[in-house]
């Protein structure tokens, strides 16, 4: 459905987004992720054909963006990070205008995204007495109504109170099910809730696409184990534990306080992929008389990945 190819954006001498290629087909979710500067936005508008590329190009459906602007746009829905909402318009008479915008049947189409969207209880209000969480229904509805078969959405739930935020998440879970959807987000918990596949940008480069599952496993140590020790000190327990094959580092840590204990040491244990350790690292603790409060497997994050692969310390 969407394929971009070698897209690159100048502003300037400055290249903000630097030869990106992928493909999404149809009914996938995708997170496109990256620090502020990354050049996600960009790479967006240009996905939507509000900007053009430098060099490049995206095929919708097979048809150049560029080249045939009314067809691509017509399949797709874009809500921008701060929803370009008319204030002093009420919500009906609002979604009314863009349905007319569009050639919509308006006396079917805006009671069914009233529905969808949930504005039910605000069709009557203005749009300026609308809190965020409404305001970013109304941008998504805005976006839903020509039903689009991509929807295209920078920050979705930015700003918005975690009620809010659950609700939003719902209502692009059920959209996706139907519709390839594109989200930009800073909130990796979300990516994980929502997203089976992660689309990393970085300096205007893309730097990975994979599924949200597999990226953890190729970035980094695959996992962790936090331990928590009554009778050790961090230096002994890390020398012994450096001895145990597969364990590659230690950190120390603030773990729990267990009452009557005077000597605790928290840390967590850096372990190679597919490496098993617990029991040696059981043994070690009982041969130094130590006592196990905790022993936790921590799987590798989506945070860290994000960290190794946009700070330059991803290891091969």
């Amino acid at each position: 459905m969407i394929e971009v190819s070698h897209l690159s954006r100048q502003f300037g001498t400055f290249r903000a987004v630097d030869d990106v290629s992928f493909s999404i087909p149809t009914g996938q979710i995708v997170a496109l992720l990256g620090p502020n500067g990354a050049g996600k936005t960009t790479t967006m508008r240009m996905i939507c054909g509000f900007l053009g590329a430098t060099s490049g190009s995206v095929l919708i459906d097979g048809k150049d963006i560029t080249q045939d602007p009314v067809h691509a746009k017509s399949k797709i829905g874009y809500m921008p990070e701060s929803a370009p909402l008319y204030s002093d318009m009420i919500v009906e008479d609002y979604l009314n205008y863009v349905a007319r915008m569009q050639n919509v049947d308006a006396a079917a189409k805006v009671p069914a995204l009233c529905k969808t969207c949930g504005l039910k209880e605000v069709m009557h209000k203005n749009i300026s007495e609308l809190s965020r969480g409404y305001r970013q229904r109304v941008g998504l509805a805005h976006a839903l109504m020509n039903d689009p078969e991509i929807l295209v959405l920078d920050e979705p739930t930015s700003g918005l109170d975690p009620n809010q935020i659950e609700d939003v998440r719902a209502l692009i879970k059920e959209i996706g099910k139907t519709r390839t959807v594109i989200i930009s987000t800073h909130i990796l918990g979300e990516v994980e809730t929502l997203c089976p596949r992660v689309i990393i940008i970085s300096k205007g480069k893309l730097v990975a696409d994979s599924p949200t599952n597999e990226l953890r496993e190729r970035v980094g140590n695959s996992l962790s184990l936090n331990l928590t020790l009554g009778g050790a000190s961090f230096t002994d327990a890390q020398k012994v534990f450096a001895k145990i094959d597969g364990v590659v580092g230690a950190t120390k840590t603030d773990g729990e306080k267990i009452k009557g204990e005077r000597k605790l040491c928290s840390l967590r244990l850096s372990v190679k992929e597919n490496a098993e350790v617990r029991k040696e690292i059981f043994d070690a603790a009982v041969k130094n008389k130590w006592t196990i409060y905790q022993m936790e497997v921590q799987k590798n994050s989506l945070e860290d990945v994000f960290h190794a692969l946009t700070q330059g310390k991803e290891e091969k």
